[in-house]
């Protein structure tokens, strides 16, 4: 006996691992062609190119999947302080969701209002998961933030907790310890940090 697969089954099987959301291009390598998509009646298109599977409860990750499908890049990942917040490694509250997308990509899709994203490449190893979303690692957002002038105190308390949940490995720590330390000599002598 043959089963017949409808079009939503195949977009929720998709979108149970993505929050609730699919691509367009997800959906085209389900099967289900870009006409068929904008005719189902049961999705919800929430910005260009993505659409929610209302089957599917929603969570409060939804908006950090929805930004990383938004991008349209593969290797999108939650950076910055988005990712210090996710590991909850500090009292950090960003006011954007930060995303690193790779330095040679530029994305000019509306509907970005409320994302930060940072183009750099960002080397595979410097990536993991979050609640199945890609997130750079800890030690890679905390450089970030180093970068982009995220308070000291909050680096601190990052590397402290980071390392306390082992999510730095001890030279990483050290690293980062004497990086705030340098920031701090630096700061008393009345230079730069």
């Amino acid at each position: 006996m043959n089963e017949v697969v409808f079009d939503i089954d195949r977009l929720r099987e998709v979108a149970l691992d993505q929050y609730g959301f699919v691509t367009t291009a997800q959906a085209e390598e389900a099967g289900v062609s870009a006409p068929s998509l904008a005719m189902l009646v049961r999705l919800e298109r929430v910005v260009r190119s993505v659409y929610r599977v209302p089957q599917v409860p929603p969570t409060s990750f939804d908006r950090f999947m929805l930004t990383l499908l938004w991008t349209g890049c593969d290797e999108a990942a939650l950076s910055h302080e988005t990712a210090l917040d996710a590991y909850d490694v500090c009292d950090v509250n960003p006011t954007s969701i930060h995303v690193v997308v790779d330095g040679g990509r530029r994305i000019g899709r509306k509907g970005g209002e409320g994302y930060a994203i940072h183009y750099e490449t960002v080397d595979a190893k410097q990536v993991g998961w979050w609640e199945g979303m890609r997130c750079v690692k800890l030690a890679t957002a905390i450089e970030q933030c180093a970068a982009t002038g995220t308070p000291r105190y909050l680096l601190e308390q990052a590397v402290e907790n980071g390392r306390k949940r082992g999510l730095l490995g001890k030279r990483e720590a050290e690293r980062f310890e004497a990086m705030v330390g340098g920031a701090d000599e630096q700061e008393q002598r009345g230079e730069p940090s």
